[in-house]
């Protein structure tokens, strides 16, 4: 009998023969009987291994629906939430006019596909639409084109809107800290705007996203500002 080497099993039992190995007969008969799928690949087991981890890790991923607009905004995965009459799907709207893409509104489903990463992704019943308010549901890839719209996106940041008296009550002028959310267990950072009428939601979204990816390069303007502060007051000293 012909050995039959790198077999991967999965669970439920599932037999693939990697390296283009072929079956003998006594295993093809073991598995008539046992009723166990057996597939055979002409690709190496390492390859074949490192798909299935891929495929199982999301499919078995942790999992929440959260709402907001999830967005590609200059190439960063951004939620953007608020409460309900603050204009999220209407800033939404203006970002994609702009360049930017959309992954989902209202609902967008998101999974941690491992330990330090969350991915979104739109419902099936929602793809590529954006409601607005005033004239209805908008069909974003028929009106803008297949660009302004993506299946997916991993999450870096969350643009929180809020109306002044909250702003002023929870959350700090200029915080020290980066603000984080937790998500799935993975904390994500978060940026807070404040919405009032005459301001560009849209510019400052866009640059609280270039903001965010200097920080990730490890630029940090408000320490600097500080390293700047400490050094005039000890030239004043």
């Amino acid at each position: 009998m012909r050995r039959v080497s790198r077999i991967v099993t999965l669970e439920p039992p599932v037999l693939v023969l990697a390296d283009g190995q072929q079956a003998p007969d006594t295993l093809l008969s073991m598995c008539e009987r046992a009723q166990i799928p057996m597939f055979a690949t002409k690709e190496s087991s390492a390859f074949v291994i490192d798909v299935l981890r891929a495929y199982l890790s999301k499919h078995f991923a942790d999992r929440a629906s959260m709402h907001g607009v999830f967005m590609d905004i200059l190439g960063m995965g951004v939620l953007i939430t608020g409460e309900s009459g603050l204009g999220k799907s209407e800033l939404g709207l203006e970002l994609i006019s702009r360049g930017n893409g959309l992954v989902a509104d209202d609902a967008v489903d998101f999974y941690r596909i491992n330990q330090t990463t969350i991915e979104g992704r739109c419902p099936d019943l929602l793809q590529n639409l954006l409601e607005v308010r005033g004239i209805g549901l908008l069909d974003i890839k028929a009106i803008f084109g297949e660009t302004a719209v993506r299946r997916k996106m991993r999450l870096k940041l969350i643009v929180h809107l809020v109306r002044r008296e909250t702003l002023e009550r929870d959350y700090e002028r200029l915080p020290s800290e980066p603000i984080t959310q937790d998500v799935l267990g993975v904390p994500v950072r978060k940026v807070v705007i404040q919405v009032v009428a005459g301001r560009n939601i849209a510019v400052l979204v866009e640059a609280a996203v270039r903001n965010s990816i200097l920080q990730l390069r490890g630029i940090d303007t408000y320490q600097e500002f500080v390293a700047r502060q400490r050094k005039a007051m000890e030239r004043g000293s």
